[in-house]
């Protein structure tokens, strides 16, 4: 065992090296071999561990509190992306779903402990503790996998969701159920639940009015590193508001990041934090392995051998008899159990607290945060019984491959859209990379001799595999509204030689693709219902120079009003705001003026 000296700076250098060979030999290798980036960042740590006494090695948890960063910019990143008209519609998902599943998950958890002799009020603590998941492990998962926007994922979003405002009600609850807890106990968790709701009340507050102008204010000074700070400040502020009142840091970047999320400043303030999150995440994750006490897993290795796998199975199965409750479907179901039955980071705090209170030993804590690591760290391999559970469809499942993929002109989608726009492009043998999200739709364009790419065009390594990199024209053809803002996003980003030309779903969202710098795009129904306008005055006795004239006038000045309309987004200080407030025109009086 080599030892370093912790009082070292030099040694505190050395301790940094080590933990960063150790993921750059092993995260990759996992990856490689199918097990994931996080089981990867966790063999690191138990590998640092086991061969180094590092500094921090008697007080992992130190380390681990600091990890959580990772944890807090992942939420907040979480919440930029998801606005706040979008939170309150998944209100009754997250309220509903959330708080079922952990009360059912905590009752059936809490029996295994009690059938050991342990009391009702730890049992209760344990049930509960374990009921909770990872956010960072699953939403980690989702995210690579690209499934955060799929039923499954929003499902499991929403119970971790709820998992995270369950923190200070389970806090509060092992202060009632300690032996000492009595009516001045009561009375001051009475306290702490109303300082946790100013304390909400005041970040949305800060958020809804302040950070906008604030960010106004520092984008003028022209200084990358002045916002990328900034960014860094509001995520720090949120989260210590947070931790002062009681909650989790995480909560409050969250918050914070819902906040900002319709901000004209959205898309800056998250590549600024994106380099950070990936860098503290993965150090959350190997503090997590560091923080795994050896001695205790060797002491009681039966017992954590039977209780991991067992304790996972009983959450996995409740997990997915909550699903079926909220008319989830049977594969919805089924993935959503198989994304949720590790236990999460909060239950080294929750352990720790309930031991202090008295409500179980040390050693049933150290027992409880080993069973919780090796749950994390088993947690990928139990999403490989996939296969075995969901129901088999026709052409439900097929692989990704671009081994013959990279022509000049790339298509993201194939419906009836798509469709109509790859026939001109292969009719003149153009070198066309067509790529969908549809097995079945894939399936069936082989039949008819078109070859199409499975991929998920909102993964990035998905477009650079189907030769974004390389192509002159990208056109983006798929009919959902968000998906192709997130498409139009990365493509803006990663791949700029590229032309772009956009699928717009309406008028509104045809606004939104110009506010974001999309100057070639076609507006789903409104080619089709000129076409027909023109045939509808042709039945009537029109000539057809009457028809062109006509129909010519109403494209100009709808091109003209929706002109107008960009530019007076662009103009406003809240552009989603003005972009909600604007609402249809008709067209009449001014057309007939024109036409008379």
């Amino acid at each position: 065992m080599i030892e370093f000296e912790p009082t070292s700076l030099e040694m505190r250098f050395w301790e940094a090296l080590a933990l960063i060979v150790a993921a750059c030999l092993l995260v990759p290798m996992f990856r490689r071999l199918g097990l994931g980036t996080v089981l990867g960042y966790l063999a690191s740590g138990v590998a640092v561990a086991s061969f180094l006494t590092l500094s921090f090695s008697d007080h992992p948890e130190d380390l681990l509190h600091f990890a959580e960063f990772g944890v807090v910019l992942f939420l907040f990143i979480i919440g930029l992306e998801l606005k706040p008209a979008r939170l309150w519609e998944m209100r009754g998902v997250i309220f509903g779903l959330g708080a079922c599943q952990v009360a059912l998950c905590g009752f059936v958890l809490a029996v295994p402990p009690l059938l050991f002799g342990l009391g009702w009020q730890a049992s209760m603590v344990i049930g509960l503790g374990l009921a909770l998941s990872s956010t960072a492990l699953v939403m980690q998962r989702l995210d690579e996998r690209g499934e955060r926007g799929s039923k499954h994922g929003q499902a499991s979003f929403s119970i971790l969701l709820f998992q995270d405002l369950a923190i200070v009600p389970l806090l509060l609850l092992v202060e009632l159920l300690a032996p000492a807890s009595g009516e001045i106990g009561f009375k001051e968790s009475l306290i702490s639940v109303a300082i946790g709701i100013g304390a909400i009340a005041i970040l949305v507050i800060v958020g809804r009015y302040m950070l906008d102008p604030i960010f106004r204010l520092l984008a003028q000074a022209r200084m990358p590193e002045i916002m990328t700070a900034s960014a860094l400040g509001v995520v720090i502020a949120a989260a210590m508001l947070m931790d002062l009142a009681g909650m989790s840091y995480a909560m409050g970047a969250f918050i914070a990041g819902v906040m900002l999320a319709e901000s004209s400043y959205r898309h800056e303030v998250e590549a600024n934090i994106e380099p950070f999150r990936g860098l503290f995440l993965g150090l959350f994750f190997m503090a997590v392995g560091i923080s795994l006490d050896l001695g205790v897993v060797v002491e009681n290795w039966l017992i954590i051998l039977a209780a991991v796998p067992i304790l996972m199975l009983l959450k996995g199965v409740a997990i997915y008899t909550v699903s079926r409750l909220f008319r989830g479907g049977h594969n919805t179901a089924v993935l959503t159990s198989l994304a949720l039955p590790q236990h999460g980071e909060f239950g080294f705090v929750l352990f720790s607290a309930a031991s202090s209170a008295m409500l179980f030993d040390a050693q049933t804590a150290s027992i409880l945060v080993a069973v919780v690591t090796f749950s994390m760290a088993f947690s990928p391999l139990v999403e490989r019984l996939a296969p075995y559970l969901l129901h088999k469809k026709t052409g439900d499942t097929i692989d990704e491959d671009f081994s013959d993929a990279g022509g000049d002109v790339l298509v993201i989608g194939f419906g009836r859209f798509g469709q109509v726009v790859s026939q001109a492009l292969l009719s003149q043998d153009l070198r066309v990379t067509i790529i969908d999200n549809d097995p079945i739709r894939v399936r069936e364009a082989g039949r008819f001799g078109v070859r199409i790419h499975f991929g998920n065009g909102t993964r990035r390594d998905v477009l650079r595999a189907s030769g974004a990199a390389r192509a002159k024209l990208i056109i983006v053809c798929i009919d959902d509204h968000a998906r192709t803002d997130a498409i139009v996003r990365l493509v803006q980003a990663k791949f700029p030689q590229a032309r772009l030309l956009v699928r717009a779903y309406d008028r509104i969202h045809a606004i939104q693709l110009m506010d974001m710098g999309v100057q070639d795009y076609v507006r789903e129904t409104f080619e089709s219902a000129i076409s027909l306008a023109a045939k509808s005055l042709g039945a009537l006795g029109y000539t057809e120079q009457e028809c062109s004239d006509i129909i010519g006038t109403i494209r100009d000045m709808d091109r003209e009003r929706l002109h107008e309309q960009a530019l007076m987004v662009q103009g406003a200080d809240g552009r989603a705001e003005a972009i909600r407030k604007i609402m249809p025109e008709p067209l009449i009086k001014r057309l007939k003026r024109a036409i008379t």
